[in-house]
């Protein structure tokens, strides 16, 4: 990775923008205090929300951070949000009405009413790029597709480094054009979202493992490249490290820490045995998404259409009264396939095991032993 961008942050341990409420500035300060580079989501936020939160945070920490941004998705047919193949097939006629015909029993036994699908597609991004722009923070990454040029050079003369999202070398090559600082290579292993640029259904589960991702990014681009999918110890950082990425980024990892906002269930299910493997769904959101198998993921993932972000709306009410409820069956239990291995510990604790097992695992490896 290019100096100047190490120099941000002295280990190479990110933690991955997780979107929802995860992601909050004590969890995002914990981080980079400890060494590494704390993320914020700014999705499913508002303009002001993320504004507020990005204030937050430079309130606990003076150490760099950084925010994350879902690109625009195309209105329905043939849209483009400005990068190659960006825009997904639209789904067929009436499926999010049959969705939602589906979920009515759902929204019963919950005692609430399913969202509106058509809350929109954009998810504000116009707006969170002015607060970007009006209050630079030191780096922006971007999900679900590539910014524009004029975006990402917009981004370099406020001082911001961008890093983007890719799933494939293809995908890494576009980021690459757009003129952006680095590459998040994230593997199939990966919690939440998967970071497609195009939303494809034949698509589903095809996606590539980390190391063999991370190595034909590698070929594809003279990019750095930071790898994210299931890293859960340091011998996995330095693993990913010896295959060519420059730093790994950490979902799950995080998500079980103390500062994490995550709902103390979905903390808890990541370690419990009644939930012991995940999937990729579109259940919860209509975009392929990993997942603990739990009743609502096993009901309604066989059928859920190929829809974002109106099966996110659509659903939102509903995963909202699971969590009120104390349900972790109907909750979206986001996770990366490491999710056992997750530990109960503080934010900036686990940098610093992290960093330490990092260490140990690079000089086994030097001296020719196994690492953990």
């Amino acid at each position: 990775m290019s100096s100047a961008l190490t120099d941000l942050f002295p280990h190479p341990i990110v933690q991955a923008p997780m979107a929802g409420g995860v992601s909050v500035p004590r969890l995002a300060a914990a981080v980079s205090e400890a060494g590494g580079l704390g993320f914020l989501a700014a999705g499913y936020k508002t303009a002001d929300g993320l504004y507020q939160e990005i204030k937050q945070l430079r309130s606990l920490t003076g150490r760099p951070f950084g925010v994350n941004v879902f690109m625009p998705q195309p209105e329905y047919p043939g849209a483009s949000t400005g990068s190659p193949g960006a825009a997904g097939a639209a789904p067929p006629s009436g499926a999010v009405e049959l969705y939602a015909h589906q979920l009515a029993g759902e929204a019963a036994w919950y005692d609430t009413e399913l969202g509106d699908p058509d809350s929109g597609r954009d998810d504000g991004f116009e707006a969170k790029l002015a607060v970007l722009l009006d209050n630079p923070v030191p780096v922006v990454s971007f999900h679900f597709g590539v910014p524009d040029r004029e975006v990402v050079d917009s981004l370099h003369r406020a001082g911001t480094f961008t890093l983007v999202t890719a799933t494939t070398a293809e995908e890494a090559r576009a980021v690459e054009r757009a003129g952006a600082d680095a590459v998040i290579a994230q593997g199939v292993e990966a919690g939440g979202h998967q970071g497609t640029h195009r939303d494809l259904p034949e698509n589903d589960g095809a996606g590539l493992g980390l190391l063999s991702l991370v190595a034909q990014i590698g070929e594809a681009v003279d990019l750095p490249v930071v790898a994210a999918g299931g890293i859960m110890r340091g011998g996995q950082i330095a693993a990913v490290l010896a295959a060519g990425a420059a730093a790994a980024q950490l979902g799950t990892a995080f998500l079980a820490t103390a500062e994490s906002g995550a709902h103390a269930l979905h903390k808890q299910a990541l370690t419990n045995p009644l939930f012991a493997r995940t999937e990729l769904t579109r259940a919860f959101s209509g975009r392929p998404a990993r997942a603990l198998v739990n009743r609502f993921l096993r009901e309604h993932g066989p059928y859920a259409p190929a829809a974002y972000p109106e099966v996110h709306h659509l659903t939102s009410p509903l995963r909202k009264a699971a969590a009120r409820a104390d349900d972790a069956q109907g909750m979206a239990l986001w996770a990366g396939q490491g999710h056992r291995m997750a530990r109960d510990l503080p934010a900036g604790e686990l940098v610093r095991v992290l960093a330490g097992e990092l260490a140990e695992a690079r000089a086994a490896l030097s001296a020719g032993g196994g690492a953990r």
